[in-house]
C-alpha cells in the first residue's frame, strides 16, 4: 500500500515542476521582449536626435547667405566747393568700405571698381582690391578717390545743392567671388553696393550714409 501511495504522489510533484519551468520560460521571454523594445526606443530616440542635429546643421551652418557690401564712413583730405553762381566741387575722399560676411566660411572676391555718381553722372572711381572676408566677420577696406564736377553737364541742380549746403552722391559697385563653407563647399556669390552719401558742405564732413 505504501508503494501505491508513493506512486500516486509523484505525478503531482512533476506537474508542479513543469508549471514552474513554463512560468520561468514565459517570464524570460517577456523580459527579452521588454529589453528589445527598450533598445528599439533608444535607437529611435537617437535617430530623432541625429536628424534634429543634421537639420540644424543644414539650416544654419550650411546655409549660404549673401554678404553685404557697404560704405561705412568717409573723411576728406581736400575740400574745394564753388559758389551757387559758379558751382563746382573738387574733393579728395578717404572712404572706408565694409564687406560683411555672415557665413561659416570665407568669402573671397576679385578686384572690382567702385564708382561715385552725382545726378547719375560719374564723378570719380576707385579700385577695390581682391581679398577675403573671414568667417562671420566684416572685412574693412579703405579707398581714396578724387571727386570732381569737371565732367558734369551744365545745369542748375549743383548750384541749388551748394546753396542748400548739402551735396548728395551715389556709389555703386559689384563684387564677384565665392563663399567656401568649412573648406569643402563652394558657391559663387556676387554682391552689389548701392549707397547714398550726404555731404555737409559747411562742416566739410559726411552727414549720412544710406545703403539699399
Amino acid at each position: 500500500m505504501a508503494d501505491k501511495d508513493q506512486q500516486q504522489v509523484y505525478p503531482v510533484v512533476r506537474e508542479a515542476k513543469n508549471d514552474d519551468v513554463e512560468s520561468a520560460t514565459v517570464d524570460s521571454k517577456e523580459l527579452r521582449k521588454k529589453k528589445r523594445l527598450k533598445c528599439l526606443a533608444y535607437v529611435a530616440a537617437f535617430a530623432v536626435f541625429q536628424t534634429g542635429i543634421i537639420l540644424i546643421f543644414v539650416l544654419t551652418i550650411m546655409k549660404i547667405r549673401t554678404p553685404k557690401f557697404r560704405v561705412r564712413s568717409a573723411t576728406f583730405e581736400s575740400f574745394e566747393v564753388g559758389t551757387p553762381e559758379n558751382p563746382s566741387f573738387n574733393l579728395k575722399m578717404d572712404a572706408q568700405l565694409g564687406v560683411k560676411n555672415a557665413n561659416f566660411g570665407n568669402y573671397k572676391f576679385h578686384n572690382s571698381t567702385i564708382v561715385f555718381f552725382y545726378d547719375n553722372t560719374p564723378v570719380g572711381e576707385a579700385v577695390v582690391r581682391n581679398t577675403k572676408a573671414g568667417w562671420r566677420s566684416t572685412k574693412k577696406l579703405n579707398v581714396v578717390v578724387d571727386l570732381s564736377s569737371r565732367d558734369l553737364p551744365s545745369n542748375m541742380q549743383l548750384g541749388n545743392d551748394i546753396s542748400s549746403g548739402l551735396l548728395t552722391l551715389n556709389t555703386r559697385s559689384r563684387l564677384n567671388g565665392k563663399v567656401q563653407l568649412i573648406f569643402i563647399f563652394k558657391k559663387n556669390k556676387s554682391i552689389d553696393m548701392d549707397c547714398t552719401l550726404t555731404i555737409n558742405l559747411a562742416e566739410k564732413a559726411l552727414r549720412g550714409i544710406s545703403c539699399k
